[in-house]
C-alpha cells in the first residue's frame, strides 16, 4: 500500500493525535491505528470554525468556487490511494469506489458552478416608495446569507459521497460555512486521506485554517459535545433512526436550538400495479432483485417493500426468489451492520403471518445473502415493525385484496425518501389515486424504475417526512441542499456602501 494513515485528527490546519487509540476493522488488508477525538478537540475545532466563519463567509463566491474545484483536483490526485484504502476498509468493490469518487468530485464542481450564478441567493428588492400614501415604503433588499459553522456526521455506506467531503460538506462550504466533520469509525483511513486533500487545497489558496476540521472515533460523548457546542449553527447527519434521533433531541434541547438535518433511512415502498404486472412482471421481479441487493442492500433508497395484488403475488415472489438465488454472497460495510441485518431478518421471520420465501443470512460481514418474505396486508398492519427499515438486502412482499386496500396501505405509511409506481397506461386510474398520497409520504415519487441511485442535480430531492428525515423542507442531495446552511436577511434602507457584496452589485444593476 502506497499511502499509510497517520491516525491523527485534522483541527484547523494541524494534525493532532489523541491519547486513546483504536484500530480500524477492514474487510481485508491491514488494520491501522487511530486515536479517539476528545471534547477538548471539539472545543478547539468549533472555536476555530467560528473564527473562520467571518472571513470565509465574506469571501467572494468566485473564491469559494475556486476552493471547491481545488479540493476536487486534490481528490483526483490521490485517486489510487483513496480507492485502495476505501476498498480495504469497506469491502466495496473497486468500481464502486471509483464511481463514488467521481460523484464526490462532481458534486464539488457542481456546487462551484452553482454559486457562480445568482439564483441560490434568492435576491429580492422592493424599491422605496417615499410618496406612497398613507405610509411610505422603505427600500427593502433580501438575500440568503451563510449561517456560520456547521457540524457534519459521515455516513457508513458512502465513504466518499456522503462522508468527510460528501454532499453536506460541499454544500456548506459553497454556502460560506466552515465545517467540523465527525468521521465515521467504519472507514477512518478513507476519511483521513480525504481531509488531507481538502487541507492541501486550503493551504494552496490561502483559505482560513478553521474552515475545516476532522474528528475521528466512535465516542458518542464527542458527537454529543459537537452538536451542543454554541458555535455550531446546524447539523447534517446521515445514519440510523436511533442515532439520528438522539442527536436531533440534543439540538432541540440546547439553550439556542439549532436545525438538525438528519437523513434517517426509509423502506422506499414500491406499488406494483396490476396491468404492469401482467405485461412486465418478470422484468420487474428481476429489476427489484438487482436493486434490493445492490451494494448488499446498504443504500438508504433500498426498496424494501413491494405492495402487490394477492392474485399476482405468488408468481412475482417466485420470480424474485429465482433472481435473488443468482446473487452471490456479498460483503457488508462492518460487523455491526451485519449483526443488525441478522437481527432484522430474525424479527421479520418471527412476525405473525409472515411466510419465508428466501431466508437471509449474514455469516459475519463477508458472507451476506438476501432475504425475501411474504405477508398479507392485514398482518402487515398488525405488526408495525414490518414497516421499519432493515439495512441490508431484505425484501417483503405485501399482498393486497384490491385497489382500495392498496391506497389505504399507502396512507398508513410513515415518511419515506422515495415511493415507486410500477405502472402501465391501463393503471392510470389507480396511479391517480396513489400519487396524491405518495407525494405526502415521500420526497421523491418515481415511475417504472428503482430508487437506488440518486442523481446529483438541481431538481433532486433526497429527504422526506419524518422518519425519513428530520426536516421535510430540505434535501441532502442536489443544489437545493445549499439552502440548509443559509438564512434570509432583509436590509432596510442600508447605504450601498455597507450592503453585502452581492447586494451591492445588484444595487448598481437596479
Amino acid at each position: 500500500m502506497g499511502w499509510i494513515p497517520t491516525g491523527k485528527h485534522l483541527i484547523a490546519g494541524n494534525w493532532v493525535e489523541g491519547d486513546v487509540a483504536f484500530s480500524s476493522s477492514p474487510a481485508r488488508g491491514p488494520a491501522h491505528r487511530f486515536t479517539e477525538a476528545t471534547t477538548q478537540m471539539v472545543e478547539q475545532a468549533c472555536a476555530a470554525a467560528e473564527t473562520a466563519s467571518w472571513d470565509y463567509g465574506a469571501l467572494p463566491r468566485a473564491r469559494r468556487a475556486e476552493f471547491l474545484r481545488a479540493i476536487a483536483d486534490e481528490i483526483e490526485a490521490r485517486g489510487a490511494d483513496i480507492t485502495e484504502i476505501g476498498t480495504q476498509e469497506t469491502g466495496l468493490p473497486t468500481a464502486r469506489l471509483e464511481g463514488e469518487r467521481g460523484r464526490t468530485t462532481g458534486q464539488l464542481r457542481l456546487f462551484a458552478s452553482h454559486i457562480e450564478k445568482d439564483e441560490f441567493l434568492d435576491i429580492r428588492h422592493d424599491a422605496a416608495l417615499p410618496d406612497r400614501t398613507p405610509l411610505p415604503r422603505p427600500d427593502l433588499r433580501l438575500i440568503q446569507r451563510p449561517i456560520g459553522a456547521v457540524a457534519v456526521f459521515g455516513a457508513s455506506n458512502f465513504p466518499l459521497a456522503f462522508s468527510v467531503l460528501g454532499g453536506d460538506t460541499a454544500s456548506a462550504l459553497a454556502a460560506g460555512c466552515p465545517v467540523v466533520v465527525r468521521g465515521h469509525p467504519a472507514h477512518p483511513g478513507t476519511g483521513e486521506i480525504m481531509a488531507q486533500a481538502l487541507d492541501t487545497a486550503r493551504v494552496k489558496l490561502g483559505i482560513p485554517s478553521g474552515v475545516f476540521s476532522l474528528l475521528q472515533g466512535a465516542d458518542r460523548t464527542v458527537g454529543a459535545a459537537l452538536v451542543q457546542h454554541p458555535d455550531i449553527r446546524a447539523v447534517g447527519f446521515t445514519g440510523s433512526l436511533g442515532g439520528g434521533r438522539s442527536l436531533f433531541d440534543l439540538c432541540a434541547q440546547r439553550n439556542e436550538p439549532i436545525p438538525f438535518f438528519g437523513e434517517l433511512g426509509s423502506v422506499n415502498p414500491m406499488f406494483l400495479l396490476p396491468a404492469a404486472m401482467v405485461t412486465r412482471g418478470t422484468a420487474i421481479a428481476q429489476g427489484w432483485a438487482a436493486s434490493l441487493t445492490m451494494g448488499a442492500g446498504q443504500f438508504c433508497t433500498n426498496p424494501g417493500i413491494a405492495f402487490i395484488r394477492a392474485d399476482q403475488a405468488a408468481t412475482f415472489a417466485e420470480e424474485t426468489a429465482i433472481a435473488l438465488g443468482e446473487i452471490p454472497a456479498q460483503v457488508m460495510l462492518s460487523d455491526g451492520i451485519a449483526a443488525a441485518y441478522r437481527n432484522g431478518v430474525a424479527l421479520v421471520f418471527s412476525a405473525a403471518g409472515v411466510q419465508t420465501k428466501v431466508m437471509g443470512q449474514a455469516d459475519g460481514r463477508n458472507a451476506t445473502s438476501p432475504g425475501l418474505f411474504i405477508v398479507s396486508a392485514n398482518d402487515f398492519l398488525k405488526t408495525p415493525s414490518l414497516s421499519h427499515e432493515v439495512f441490508g438486502p431484505l425484501g417483503i412482499v405485501v399482498t393486497v385484496n384490491d385497489d382500495d386496500q392498496m391506497v389505504a396501505l399507502a396512507r398508513s405509511l410513515t415518511g419515506q425518501l422515495t415511493a415507486t409506481l410500477q405502472m402501465d397506461k391501463e393503471d392510470t386510474n389507480l396511479a391517480l389515486r396513489l400519487v396524491p398520497v405518495l407525494e405526502r409520504k415521500a420526497g421523491r415519487v418515481l415511475a417504472n424504475g428503482f430508487p437506488t441511485g440518486v442523481e446529483v442535480s438541481d431538481a433532486m430531492v433526497h429527504g422526506g417526512p419524518y422518519p425519513a428525515s428530520t426536516n421535510f423542507g430540505a434535501t441532502s442531495v442536489g443544489t437545493l441542499s445549499i439552502r440548509r446552511w443559509m438564512r434570509p436577511v432583509c436590509y432596510q434602507d442600508l447605504p450601498h456602501e455597507v450592503l453585502p457584496n452581492d447586494l451591492t452589485r445588484q444595487s448598481v444593476e437596479s
